[in-house]
């Protein structure tokens, strides 16, 4: 038996929560197109996400550690994966649409330049007077420009609602110019859902990631009550070893946690405000997706720990100013000569301004690309 696309999207109707987006109302896409036989329109965006040139290439692109620091570190890439799971169990669980909170997820960070926040930070600064840069905004405009795969439309043409969803995209690092989306209104379940995801992602394996790196001791984090709990949780307490196997524990038991909270915390805003529908859901006065008000300081104060004491480590703060250098060197470079851009980017002048197709440029390298970049525009010795 093969299920036809009607057949899905009446599955949807049965087995999602009414305040849940289901694919068959989708406003629909920028550029008028028959619908897959077999995918919904969601499950079509997802998939157009993953083969994109972008998504790829964020298996080089670094989350917190540059490539050469190890091979064991997160990327963008394995980041990216982390919140797509953890995004699809609390929207199977919370009654949302799998495929769309999937399809943001994925698609949140496509637009990170080379060498993470420091990366954004630099071409931000140096885009000041041309509009700025922000990773949020610069996803969308892969989705919706850069992204050549089709020749009737210009990027992928996603629905209206994976859009919203990733311009609506925010967290402490992340919030965009959301005017052409009705701004009046909140994120959808699927794509608050996606908020939180990748906040409980970075959390944990920023955490793995600066104890494996040993940026700090384990006995440095019994400053923060959660650490206690979470030790507690598996049964471990100072003066034993602290192996790789306790750490693996105490990453799934945040990531456990801070699931289980938001399941609960959502679930009760949701009865408690009786939504019933996407549009009420959108129109409450806050978002409902979201930790407790027992849980949220607690994860408030491993983030302050981790920027104090993994962030601002003079390691990565060392990292980070040698990334803004190689990346205002090119960035000045070829905004002074603009003939040294590959012919296909020189292309794009014709529409587009030198300093954002300079930043487009740039902003699509990987670590390892933008290294070998700089090493052709500065070194003597390289023919290139």
């Amino acid at each position: 038996m093969i299920l036809k696309r009607e057949a899905l999207e009446e599955r949807e109707r049965q087995m999602l929560a009414p305040y849940g987006l289901k694919s068959a109302d989708s406003r629909g896409r920028m550029y008028l197109e028959r619908e897959s036989a077999t995918r919904t329109a969601f499950e079509r965006d997802r998939d157009r996400i993953l083969h994109t040139t972008a998504f790829r290439r964020l298996e080089y692109k670094t989350q917190v550690f540059v490539f050469y620091e190890g091979d064991h570190y997160r990327t963008r890439l394995t980041h990216t994966l982390e919140v797509a799971q953890i995004g699809r169990s609390l929207a199977r669980n919370l009654g949302g649409n799998q495929e769309l909170t999937e399809g943001i997820c994925l698609a949140h960070d496509l637009g990170h330049p080379p060498f993470g926040h420091a990366g954004e930070h630099a071409l931000n600064a140096l885009m000041e007077e041309y509009g700025g840069f922000n990773h949020n905004t610069q996803s969308y405009r892969i989705v919706s420009k850069l992204e050549k795969r089709y020749p009737d439309f210009p990027g992928l043409n996603l629905t209206y609602e994976t859009r919203e969803g990733m311009i609506k995209h925010e967290t402490d690092y992340d919030q965009s110019d959301a005017s052409a989306y009705e701004p009046h209104k909140r994120a959808s379940l699927e794509a608050q859902i996606a908020n939180l995801a990748d906040e409980i992602a970075y959390n944990a394996h920023d955490l793995e990631d600066g104890l494996r790196a040993g940026l700090f001791q384990p006995e440095d984090l019994d400053v923060l009550e959660l650490w206690g709990e979470l030790k507690e949780g598996v049964g471990w307490q100072n003066g034993r070893s602290f192996t790789h196997l306790i750490r693996d524990e105490i990453i799934r038991e945040i990531i456990g946690r801070s699931i289980q909270d938001v399941l609960h915390h959502t679930n009760a805003n949701l009865e408690q405000n009786q939504i019933d529908s996407p549009e009420k859901l959108q129109t409450h006065s806050s978002n409902v997706v979201g930790y407790s008000p027992e849980f949220g300081p607690k994860v408030r104060a491993l983030k302050k720990f981790l920027y104090e004491n993994m962030y601002r480590h003079y390691r990565l703060v060392r990292m980070q100013m040698k990334a803004e250098r190689f990346i205002s060197e090119i960035f000045n470079a070829y905004t002074k000569e603009p003939k040294m851009l590959p012919s296909e980017t020189q292309k794009q002048l014709a529409t587009t301004s030198l300093p954002r197709v300079v930043t487009d440029y740039i902003a699509g390298m990987t670590d390892r690309y933008a290294l070998d970049e700089w090493e052709k525009l500065f070194n003597p010795y390289n023919r290139a």
